[in-house]
């Protein structure tokens, strides 16, 4: 999915409540339990049939709720959609956010992260095909999406500069080429084949790295 931005067994996800249209947020444990069963009925029918061809009456089925429950908590399809580009985007996120706080280095951390998303991909490979379509059905969420993960990845890369880790001369472009070298491996190496141990492919990457952003590296 796109962004690549560890992996335990349980995801973790934003917060139920914060992703309910305006004014519909769940109240109660049990309505945040509802909306949480909708946001993940709603990958598998979007993930399977598409924007398009995926149906709220199809979302409420495989959620088990009632049609009326979808509509406590969402405006429209258009809603949950939205909504689900969110929060899977924050689980990619949560997923990454501990490998680069146990990292040693920033190389080590970038490593790390991509480590992290490859193995969460081969586990989610329907997040790819819902932000891809999230370009033509939300382009606001498809934007926002890829922007927020390369600010994220640019903040930590100036971080390490300041602390000696990698060139002083880091920024923007280096934060938008890691995060679509990362798009990419997990497009081909998750949802396409998983003919390469994700360990050979963040050392590869790492190793690029190293030459190319560490404090001894060169672009040219």
């Amino acid at each position: 999915m796109p962004g690549g931005g560890g992996v335990d067994a349980t995801p973790h996800r934003v917060d139920s409540g914060e992703v309910a249209s305006a004014g519909k947020e769940p109240r109660t444990a049990r309505g945040r339990k509802t909306l949480r069963a909708i946001l993940d009925a709603a990958a598998e029918e979007f993930g399977e049939k598409g924007f398009h061809e995926g149906s709220i009456s199809g979302i409420t089925r495989r959620a088990g709720v009632a049609l009326g429950s979808f509509y406590t908590y969402f405006d429209s399809k258009d809603a949950v959609f939205r909504a689900l580009v969110r929060d899977m985007s924050e689980q990619v996120r949560e997923h990454v956010a501990p490998a680069l706080k146990d990292a040693p280095g920033q190389i080590a951390a970038e490593q790390a992260a991509l480590l992290a998303f490859i193995r969460f991909a081969r586990t989610h490979k329907e997040i790819y095909r819902i932000i891809d379509e999230a370009e033509f059905v939300d382009p606001e969420s498809f934007r926002m999406h890829y922007a927020t993960t390369a600010d994220r990845i640019a903040r930590r890369l100036r971080a390490a500069a300041e602390r000696g880790e990698v060139r002083d001369d880091v920024g923007e472009v280096h934060a938008w080429a890691i995060m679509g070298m990362n798009v990419f491996l997990g497009l081909r190496y998750s949802v396409w084949q998983e003919d390469v141990a994700p360990e050979a492919i963040a050392e590869t990457v790492a190793a690029m790295l190293t030459r190319g952003i560490g404090t001894g590296g060169s672009d040219g």
